[in-house]
């Protein structure tokens, strides 16, 4: 097989065969016979199964060793490798760390069987670490096209990994490739805690996934969706202080329960956790009541957030169906949303009324659900009746969203108070002045702003400068908040 492949390789590419560093099958010639085999087992239904192999914590070794060190070890698993497998399988190297593997003919038993095989080698060659991962699939079994295969490759590759590493696994199409336990992520550079830590939350339904390093436990939050983190303060290259501040500022990570674990039980320890986001601590070794007692209130904590989040996705999903009623206001929740947070920032607001302005940006119109299609597209004036039906939709989305007031938080004001002026003349509830709230006045101008730029059912989209003018002389009558308007205009035109 592999002849046929260099043929059909050298006519499609002048690149070499070969990786020169591990001498395994290069990344692209690996391509073209995984689709020449693939077709192959689709036409005679003879089976045989790709494995993704992945050195476990790679670039903590390189990081401790050397760069040096580390392409040593990968030309050393690349013969380990090659030394364990028939002449008539092929492997070549993958990307960085990682390789792939084609067992010919081999089914699930049989392929689980060399992939143990290579894995024992390599713990034999390094009792200290390091260690691999690997992940099989069988064609046609688990997928039937070359990309299809090693995306479930990469999946049971994945498994393997959140299971403790070290590992082999197989997928299998009639189970979920990822546990639905809670998983808890330790972190920790020494092996004797790690191990102490497993056996302690054995004890709870959760699943365990070990990481010897900050490096590599934000490259597993990637991956893997975690519900809480016990994370050591102390360790060699990135600390936990700030493995913690990463987290806690994506996005993705910012809700994970982290749990600072540190030898100093001291004040300034704590203080310096607290301002990094950590959300409890314990002394090392912890107690192991404690410990158990805390990660369950934790992750009872993070299922309940999650199903909050849950209901905020919800939400969203309505606010933009109910965009979807106005043909003339796509988009407009999106750009003021971001408009309000941009605002927000330059007048030096706190992080809470900076989440308020992004939510309250993507719900402030949810009101307008009520609001029949035929009135938000109603091309000339409206009827006192159906400009009432308009003024309702603050006073409708605020009691939509009032369930979720401890969530929502200050977004819940700007929902309801969006529409409220200065000089008393707004509505629903004719507010004045410092009794508008300050993240609602953004929000007003942000809001004013987008529906003067943009095309409506009763007017053309006005130029940038007569929208600055407009939203001047609105201010100028003490109906907007002028700083807030003066800093929109800078932003606008500068």
């Amino acid at each position: 097989m592999n002849e046929a492949v260099e043929l059909e390789f050298a006519a499609e590419t002048d690149a070499a065969f070969r990786d020169s560093l591990t001498g395994l099958y290069s990344q692209g010639f690996f391509r073209i016979a995984l689709d020449r085999e693939v077709r192959r087992a689709r036409r005679y239904g003879t089976p045989f199964t790709l494995a993704m192999i992945d050195i476990d914590s790679f670039s903590e070794y390189c990081k401790r060793f050397g760069q040096a060190r580390g392409r040593g070890l990968l030309r050393e698993v690349g013969v380990l490798i090659e030394s364990n497998i028939r002449d008539l399988d092929l492997a070549s190297r993958h990307d960085a760390d990682a390789f792939s593997v084609m067992l010919d003919g081999a089914d699930a038993r049989s392929a689980h069987i060399a992939a143990e095989r290579i894995r024992r080698a390599v713990e034999a060659r390094f009792p200290e670490g390091p260690t691999v991962s690997i992940g099989l699939a069988c064609c046609p079994r688990d997928a039937a096209s070359s990309s299809d295969l090693a995306g479930v490759a990469q999946d049971a590759l994945l498994r393997a990994k959140s299971s403790g590493k070290n590992t082999s696994f197989f997928y299998d199409s009639q189970e979920p490739t990822v546990s639905d336990r809670p998983k808890v992520l330790v972190v920790d550079d020494e092996d004797i805690i790690r191990e102490l830590m497993e056996a302690v939350l054995e004890q709870l339904p959760v699943d365990v996934i070990k990481a010897r390093s900050g490096e590599e436990a934000l490259s597993i939050v990637e991956k893997v969706e975690v519900d809480l983190i016990l994370l050591d303060v102390m360790m060699p290259g990135m600390d936990g202080y700030q493995v913690c501040r990463r987290l806690k500022r994506g996005d993705r990570t910012r809700l994970i329960p982290v749990i600072l674990l540190t030898g100093l039980d001291e004040l300034e320890a704590k203080i310096q956790g607290i301002e990094a986001g950590a959300d409890d601590f314990l002394v090392k070794p912890p107690h192991h009541a404690e410990l158990l007692a805390r990660t369950q209130s934790l992750i009872k904590s993070k299922g309940l957030n999650d199903n909050l989040i849950s209901i905020e996705s919800v939400l969203f999903s309505l606010a933009g169906a109910v965009e979807a009623k106005d043909v003339y206001t796509q988009g407009h929740i999106v750009r003021t949303s971001q408009m309000a947070v941009v605002l927000g920032k330059r007048l030096g607001a706190t992080e809470t009324e900076i989440r308020a302005l992004r939510l309250g940006g993507m719900l402030h119109d949810i009101g307008k659900i009520g609001v029949p299609r035929e009135i938000l597209n109603k091309p000339g004036s409206l009827t006192e009746d159906e400009w009432q039906i308009i003024r309702s939709h603050p006073d409708v989305g605020y009691t939509v969203c009032a369930p979720l007031k401890n969530t929502l938080g200050p977004a819940l004001e700007i929902i309801r108070s969006h529409h409220e002026r200065l000089d008393g003349s707004g509505y629903p509830d004719g507010l004045k002045g410092e009794e508008v709230p300050r993240v609602a006045r953004i929000m007003a101008v942000a809001d004013m702003y987008d529906a003067l730029v943009t095309d409506r059912p009763y007017r053309r989209a006005m130029t940038l400068e007569e929208a600055v003018a407009v939203i001047r002389q609105t201010s100028g009558e003490g109906k907007l908040d002028p700083e807030i308007v003066e800093q929109l205009v800078e932003i606008v035109t500068g």
